[in-house]
């Protein structure tokens, strides 16, 4: 099974797939924080398009943090994981709580990653949204619905690897998916890199700045 070696070479293998949108001046690349920047930052850097993050939330199970049940994304856009919901009995207001503190912390990374910056200018443009992986899809998912909001002129949702089902679902939302990689015995993203560290904000930080260079 190929692994990628870390998050920078995952993003050149990615950039390799996206080598259509090379020196296109209506092209814009958003890293999903934390682990999608790096990623985006080599996609960004080979096509020669600017960098920009997009801040989503993922909305864990109470105890069970990993698991997916929703995601929410800036301009107030909630997608929920059915699926997810109908497997486990969660109270309407456990879920509200998990949502309210994930908007806090929403609020908090916008303000931390972006400053002074103005949100990335996307009308008219043809926007990458990158992560380092797609497992159930729902943050995904929310940045894609809350994308729309800003009237791109097409949306692609491009990851080094994705479960398979993850992947074919997610064609019917955006205009464009580049998995690198889609298994179908996917497990978990991490089991995809050699490295699989958790990005700090402080390489979010580098990274957007080396972008905006």
């Amino acid at each position: 099974m190929k692994k990628f070696r870390d998050r920078t070479d995952a993003g050149r293998a990615l950039a390799m797939a996206l080598e259509e949108y090379h020196g296109r001046s209506d092209v814009v690349v958003l890293g999903l924080p934390r682990g999608g920047v790096p990623v985006a930052a080599e996609v960004a850097r080979a096509l020669g398009a600017p960098l920009d993050v997009f801040v989503v939330r993922k909305l864990g199970v109470p105890g069970q943090e990993e698991f997916a049940m929703g995601a929410i994304a800036s301009g107030g856009v909630r997608v929920m994981n059915r699926q997810a919901l109908d497997m486990i009995s969660i109270p309407d207001e456990a879920i509200e709580q998990v949502v309210q503190r994930e908007e806090r912390e929403l609020q908090r990374r916008e303000r931390q990653y972006r400053g002074d910056r103005p949100a990335p200018a996307v009308a008219g443009r043809i926007a990458i949204l990158v992560d380092d992986g797609l497992a159930t899809g729902s943050s995904m998912r929310a940045a894609v619905a809350a994308l729309r909001n800003l009237d791109p002129a097409r949306i692609v949702v491009a990851v080094p690897v994705g479960a398979a089902e993850t992947c074919r679902t997610l064609q019917t939302e955006a205009d464009e998916v580049v998995c690198a990689i889609a298994p179908e015995d996917f497990r978990a993203v991490g089991l995809w890199y050699e490295d699989f560290e958790q990005t700090s904000d402080e390489e979010v930080h580098a990274a957007l700045a080396r972008g905006a260079r």
